[in-house]
């Protein structure tokens, strides 16, 4: 079933219409349901008891729902649904349209700034948004503000004006009228209803939230991979959880990530709330939260080599990244060395030119520097061989001067051209930071050292271009195959981190 709902998912009503009756969650975020009799919309898993076919109608986003006239359920909250796969995996205009909409580009720079950053007119983005998602880019926008207003209206004790504000609502009368419309309730009322609020004043900017996902969720190599590779003073693994600095929009903050059995526990500090929404969608980017492991194990399970690795343990997430560029500089340093030698380089690029933050729950101390603080830097410091130290100018350079744009509406494939242009890039690099930055689900890496190890393990192909060839039948989803290769290690990067 899983296979067809796909791309216009939404217009299979008999598919649909089984989900819903199935309450299977792990069509949350693939669709939601309209009833016309109500006038709510309910994501596929809603525990009230199924309306009758004819009263459903299927739409492809809660903005869509909304654009419709029709207000959230108040007991499934679809607006909290994980967001759909399809941003993750797929590298088309509408892809990242929504990729960069979810990083809050409409709210900073309205919608002639994403068609800028996409390269198109705002008429074919505005066309394209409505012929597959029912709303544009404005509505989507709309309806993240909508859920951010909610989330801190029953999560904390902040007065509404603030809350408006942090939620980019340009008035608090706008934020007042979009809350009734959109859950048909007053923002007073929502707090009202919220289950197990604190009124205890929060300490300022702290944010206490829990992100959900699509079971199931194996966290051992996700949140291994971070902390094995945590660079000292941007990360750390302290007291279960990932603690990491990040550079926002509108200031920086602290993020502390923990695994739990049905979702991921997550606390946020900001300088700025106004970073909010931004902060939470690149935390779900970093831990790959809205990928279909469903969808993606089926299609390993079919070779029968690795077959018993997801059995084994399902749901593997790929580990990504808060910030591309970043992640680019340390794919870089860690060209042909081991972990703890890249993060004793990358740790000496914080302490010289990191900002250094505030942190009084734990050891962080910098956030790592952008590529314009890095173009100051001299190569003579750095202790690496001339040609790495070549390899990470020019790319810094890139970066610095946007020659090279690495985020969350780059085009996979331009990105591809311009890293392997590069001195010093070749495919391992690109595809790591494809893999890992960009996002791209079917990123390979057969001459990865820890894959080819795994690879002989397994009786698979040996050569990168054999193993290449075999990996076909993984596609599109190899780099979650990397995920299960490398899991056959008794390397850290695999195992979750004692307390």
């Amino acid at each position: 079933m899983l296979d067809g709902m796909r791309n216009g998912m939404h217009t299979d009503t008999e598919r649909c219409v089984r989900a819903v009756r199935s309450r299977d969650g792990r069509f949350d975020g693939w669709f939601f349901t309209a009833v016309r009799t109500t006038g709510i919309y309910c994501r596929p898993s809603c525990p009230a008891v199924p309306p009758k076919p004819e009263n459903m109608t299927f739409l492809p986003s809660a903005a869509a729902c909304q654009r419709a006239g029709f207000r959230a359920c108040k007991r499934c909250r679809p607006d909290t649904s994980p967001g759909s796969p399809e941003w993750n995996h797929r590298a088309d205009l509408v892809a990242r349209a929504m990729r960069l909409i979810g990083d809050g580009v409409v709210d900073r720079e309205g919608v002639t700034g994403l068609s800028a950053r996409l390269g198109y007119s705002t008429r074919q983005i505005e066309r394209q948004l409505l012929a597959e998602l029912g709303a544009g880019p404005l509505a989507l926008a709309r309806a993240q503000r909508a859920q951010t207003a909610r989330l801190l209206v029953e999560t904390t004790a902040l007065p509404m004006a603030d809350i408006a504000f942090a939620a980019g609502f340009a008035s608090v009368r706008t934020f007042n009228d979009t809350v009734r419309e959109v859950f048909g309730l007053t923002p007073g009322e929502l707090r009202t209803r919220a289950p197990g609020r604190g009124d205890a004043a929060p300490a300022p900017g702290a944010f206490t939230l829990r992100l959900p996902f699509r079971a199931p969720l194996h966290p051992d190599n996700l949140f291994g991979h971070l902390a094995a590779t945590a660079v000292p003073g941007v990360e750390e693994w302290s007291d279960g959880a990932y603690r990491r600095t990040l550079r926002l929009p509108h200031g920086h903050g602290i993020v502390a990530l923990a695994p739990r059995p049905d979702h991921i526990a997550c606390r946020l500090t900001l300088s700025d709330p106004r970073d909010l929404t931004v902060a939470i969608s690149r935390c779900r980017r970093l831990l790959d939260l809205d990928a279909d492991p469903v969808a993606v194990d089926e299609q390993l399970r079919t070779d029968p080599v690795l077959a018993p690795l997801v059995d084994k343990a399902p749901g593997r997430r790929v580990p990504r990244t808060v910030d591309e560029a970043e992640f680019a500089v340390r794919a870089v340093l860690g060209q042909q060395v081991s972990t703890a030698a890249a993060r004793t380089h990358a740790a000496r690029l914080v302490a010289a030119h990191g900002e250094p933050v505030d942190d009084p729950e734990g050891g962080l101390t910098h956030l790592f520097p952008s590529p314009q603080e890095l173009a100051a830097l001299d190569p003579g410091t750095l202790a690496l061989p001339r040609s790495r130290r070549a390899t990470l100018t020019s790319l810094v350079d890139a970066l610095a001067g946007g020659t090279l744009r690495l985020g969350a509406g780059s085009d996979w494939a331009e990105t591809r051209a311009r890293l392997l242009a590069l001195p010093g890039f070749g495919p391992w690099t690109t595809d790591t930071i494809a893999m890992r930055a960009l996002g791209d689900p079917d990123a390979f890496l057969p001459t990865d050292l820890g894959v080819r190890r795994a690879a002989r393990r397994l009786d698979l192909p040996s050569t990168p271009a054999a193993l290449t060839a075999r990996a076909a039948a993984w596609r599109p989803w190899r780099a979650y195959a990397v995920q299960y290769l490398w899991a056959t290690d008794d390397h850290p990067v695999n195992f979750l981190p004692a307390h």
